[in-house]
């Protein structure tokens, strides 16, 4: 009987998304799978690392994957080429290696395949040219897997028997909340500090135009601390007889660069200044728009290169393409003479990524808006608009600045003013794109003053003074957070998301007009590591890890010495936090419920989150589920809408009547009613509410505009 020809190679990535792009560009003589992520890992139940014998880690396939490595293990029979196409990062080659592990199907020659773009070129040439799997690039994921499961499986037990269930702690999660906490801590201890500012209104003579200036401090050089309203108003009036007059202006022209192309995390603070995005969302959508969108004609393409990178560098064929756009949309005044280049300046910057940028830069984001959901294409536009702005001509202003001599003849005082103007004269790549300040960071302000030379005399018209105070730090958002994570080395690209959202999912930390604020149990979760864990929230320690994992990457270190060297120490201090550190007890919130006997109900943490129990424990062991209330009634029945979770943990608000009553929507409902037929109204996009009856949208309070972001985004 005659075998059958394995006339098929066999494809294996990680999503089916991905999958349908790939079979668009390599046709049927490859058959393509989805792993659906990782399809071997350490066990859930146990530690799965043996500390005894050189961390040897325990690899199993968990119960939801055991039917996808069944079916790609009956695929593998068929071939015998095996392309592994996972991303081109270390966490893709460990997919690829469990999965070449977990086939083991007789003697199949296994490539694999990288790119850094699913566009047709990309793909053929990284199927032409396939590599092995590089086990330096496995062993540097192996390392951080098992770290993070030692600190994970070993520390947060302790933190359930000493502070409450359901905590947890990890390396790069620890120093994150740190952080948060530190800066809280700076916000409370703040003292605000009273001073006052005085600014002279000026002209040079009658019908011109009048101006502002700022005093700065005395000619001589002396600065003023002006600390109450007596010291202000005692300048004011010596001031009031002063001969004022130009002393020196100082004009240059400043020219404005670009900003370089995103990487992982300048997107994700770009993403959360402009869009609102959080880290999570940022990433899971950049995923959606690299892996493939069916855009019309030509089915699934992947529209940006690859997501999780730290290079801003990008390939030669997009900067010729950005450059022919720029000019044909902009003209040659709008092109620089030559192409830039942008050097790499993150911190243990990984692998010779590129930047995200799109894969096509001509197709422009209102070519294929009718293809992609909200959040993509304003996640995609954004992208597109920072790619093709790092090619264009730098923004040139002038720059004004002029002192003024204030001569006191009573005192016998000069007294130095200052002001500054800055005219734009030739827009740039502004005209597309500039980058947008975190909070505390002042925006650059675009002001003219009249033509003035030294030696002008200045007629005052009025003196404005203003009491001020001292301001605290600002707390951290996601994107400043990002941004102080990234400039100390802590974390890499593929990090940054999953630590965000343990730190809120745990509730370490909460948003507070999209700030985050460290909770009660997140102080005492903080302090009790701090205290000892010192190595692990230690931001240098932390950094000094990252740097040794990617030393590992390139067959500088040997992983597992790098875990020994880690562990040694951590186990000694686990010992000794486990017999002295004392149990905590967290101040428990009351609600305006009672329980049956009439004791006040407080919400308690258990095994599945949190929970409603009598105030009275353990006397009274009444119990009920939490809820979440909304003050919305149900449109159906008229009861009132709470917050649930499905068991994808994503929210959603249904009826509180269920099951009598079987409503659900996934977008936050609001307590006003629609103005035009009064149906329930939910937040919708950015600052904006939908009638779920009649379809009309009005404009939202900003209190509600993050969560709208979100809930229209899905």
């Amino acid at each position: 009987m005659a075998t059958k020809k394995k006339t098929k190679s066999l494809v294996i990535v990680e999503s089916p998304a991905k999958a349908r792009t790939l079979a668009r560009i390599l046709g049927n003589q490859y058959n393509l799978k989805a792993s659906l992520g990782h399809v071997r890992d350490l066990p859930r139940s146990k530690l799965g690392v043996d500390v005894k014998n050189e961390f040897l880690p325990s690899y199993v396939v968990p119960r939801t994957k055991s039917k996808i490595a069944k079916e790609l293990r009956e695929a593998a029979k068929e071939v015998s080429t095996i392309y592994l196409a996972t991303d081109p990062d270390r966490e893709g080659e460990a997919i690829s290696w469990h999965l070449m592990n977990v086939i083991k199907s007789g003697k199949k020659e296994y490539r694999r395949g990288i790119f850094h773009e699913i566009t047709e070129e990309a793909i053929k040439d990284a199927f032409k040219h396939p590599r092995s799997i590089d086990m330096q690039l496995v062993d540097a994921q192996q390392a951080r897997r098992v770290l993070d499961r030692l600190v994970g499986y070993k520390l947060s037990p302790l933190l359930w028997k000493k502070i409450r269930r359901g905590l947890s702690a990890g390396r790069v999660q620890s120093v994150a909340l740190k952080i948060i906490v530190d800066r809280e801590r700076e916000i409370e201890k703040f003292v605000p500090v009273e001073y006052w500012s005085i600014e002279a209104e000026l002209t040079r003579k009658a019908g011109e135009v009048v101006f502002r200036a700022m005093l700065v401090g005395l000619v001589k050089g002396d600065k003023l601390n002006i600390g109450n309203e007596e010291e202000a108003s005692a300048i004011k009036e010596d001031l009031e007889g002063a001969s004022y007059g130009v002393a020196a202006v100082k004009k240059k022209k400043n020219t404005r660069q670009p900003a370089a192309p995103f990487i992982t995390s300048t997107l994700q603070q770009e993403a959360w200044r402009r869009l609102r995005f959080s880290a999570r969302q940022t990433m899971a959508t950049a995923q959606q728009l690299y892996e493939g969108i069916d855009v019309g004609n030509e089915g699934s393409v992947g529209l940006i290169t690859y997501m999780r990178t730290d290079s801003t560098q990008v390939a030669r064929s997009a900067v010729v393409e950005t450059r022919k756009v720029i000019e044909a949309k902009y003209g040659a005044n709008y092109l620089p003479a030559h192409a830039r280049t942008f050097s790499k300046v993150v911190k243990g910057a990984q692998e010779a990524h590129e930047a995200i940028r799109p894969t096509r830069i001509r197709m422009e984001p209102d070519q294929i808006k009718q293809h992609l959901n909200s959040a993509q294409f304003r996640l995609y536009e954004l992208i597109w608009k920072r790619m093709v702005a790092s090619q264009m001509a730098a923004a040139i202003y002038d720059n004004t600045s002029i002192d003024i001599e204030a001569k006191c003849r009573n005192s016998k005082t000069d007294y130095l003013f200052r002001t500054s103007s800055s005219v734009m004269r030739f827009p740039g790549f502004t005209t597309l794109y500039a980058e947008q300040k975190d909070a505390g960071e002042e925006e650059e302000k675009l002001s003219t003053l009249p033509q003035l030379e030294k030696g002008d005399a200045l007629n005052l018209s009025k003196l404005y003074s203003e009491q001020h105070f001292t301001q605290p730090p600002h707390r951290f958002t996601e994107a400043s957070l990002i941004k102080m994570l990234e400039q100390h080395g802590i974390g890499r690209p593929s990090t940054y998301a999953p630590t965000l959202s343990t730190i809120q999912e745990r509730e370490y930390t909460i948003k507070q007009n999209g700030s985050l604020q460290p909770t009660e149990l997140g102080f005492v979760v903080n302090d009790a590591v701090s205290e000892y864990f010192p190595n692990i929230i230690d931001i240098k320690f932390t950094a000094r890890m990252e740097d040794e994992l990617d030393e590992v990457a390139t067959e500088k270190k040997d992983w597992v010495g790098v875990v020994r060297d880690f562990y040694t120490p951590f186990e000694k201090d686990l010992t000794k936090a486990s017999e002295v550190m004392e149990r905590v007890k967290l101040s428990e919130e009351e609600t305006d419920e009672v329980c049956p006997e009439g004791h006040p109900m407080v919400i308690k943490m258990g095994r599945f989150g949190k929970f409603l129990a009598c105030s009275n424990y353990p006397e009274h062991k009444y119990t009920k589920s939490y809820q979440i209330k909304t003050g919305v009634k149900c449109p159906e029945c008229g009861k009132e809408l709470i917050e649930k979770v499905n068991k994808k943990k994503r929210k959603f608000y249904g009826c509180s009547g269920y099951p009598d009553c079987t409503f659900a929507i996934n977008a936050k409902p609001l307590k006003q009613p629609c103005p035009v037929c009064g149906g329930l109204t939910t937040v919708y996009r950015e600052n904006q509410a939908r009638c779920i009856k009649c379809g009309h949208r009005e404009k939202v309070v900003e209190e509600v505009a993050e969560e709208a972001v979100t809930a229209g985004s899905g």
